[in-house]
């Protein structure tokens, strides 16, 4: 492990997907079961792809996936560099919402939960489990650290352990909040609320800086890995 695995490691942690999940897991009937089995199944995938690259398949795996992906991130990194620049342009706009009549009062509609919000209200652990599961399915910058690991000359052993840190610090953003929960659960939940509130009120920005971010290193780190 050298800096520059751990820095993809932390790349990958800052997933605004895994924090968008904290929040719908956090409203949740038993939310400290439905984080666990995030984490389960998450983990499990992401460190056995891992041990199978760098114990079995080895380098020749990891070229198999960078060639089958690099045309893939390279197409979606500039992609979502042009939606990055449209939204922080502010041509790009999200669907706005009809103003509600005056008068309306109490009468008005109430704001209607999302689907995820209703499917992920009640226990439903093994919806959590595969969802953790796609969510430690390897990205571009677990490719690219798999790929450092098995082209080094690391021992397997040492292989086997940076598959382990990678894939816990990778899920960062799900494990911390899980602990809290259990340290201070009300605490946790009114910060996570608020962090939801900061980041309806950002959305825009967020969503061009996150666009614009990924766009470019998917686009890098495509260019590279077809060259």
């Amino acid at each position: 492990m050298n800096a520059a695995f751990l820095g993809l490691a932390f790349i990958a942690a800052m997933n605004p997907k895994l924090l968008a999940l904290d929040l719908l897991l956090i409203d949740n009937e038993r939310p400290r079961l439905m984080f666990l089995c995030v984490l389960l199944g998450g983990l499990s995938v992401s460190i056995a792809i891992g041990l199978l690259d760098v114990l079995v398949f080895h380098a020749d795996a990891v070229k198999s996936q960078g060639s089958i992906s690099a045309g893939l991130d390279l197409g979606l990194g500039v992609a979502l560099l042009a939606i990055g620049a449209l939204v922080a342009t502010g041509r790009l706009h999200g669907r706005r919402r009809a103003p509600v009549p005056a008068g309306a009062g109490a009468g008005a509609p109430v704001k209607t939960e999302s689907w995820a919000q209703r499917v992920l209200r009640k226990p439903r652990f093994g919806l959590a489990v595969l969802i953790g599961a796609v969510a430690g399915l390897p990205g571009a910058s677990y490719i690219t650290a798999l790929h450092q690991l098995v082209t080094g000359t690391s021992s397997t052993g040492a292989q086997a352990i940076a598959v382990l840190v990678f894939a816990i610090i990778a899920f960062l953003l799900v494990i911390i909040p899980f602990a809290l929960l259990e340290l201070r659960p009300e605490a946790t939940k009114a910060n996570l609320r608020h962090t939801q509130d900061w980041l309806t009120s950002h959305a825009r920005q967020l969503m061009a800086a996150v666009a614009l971010l990924l766009g470019a290193y998917l686009a890098i780190s495509g260019l590279i890995r077809l060259s």
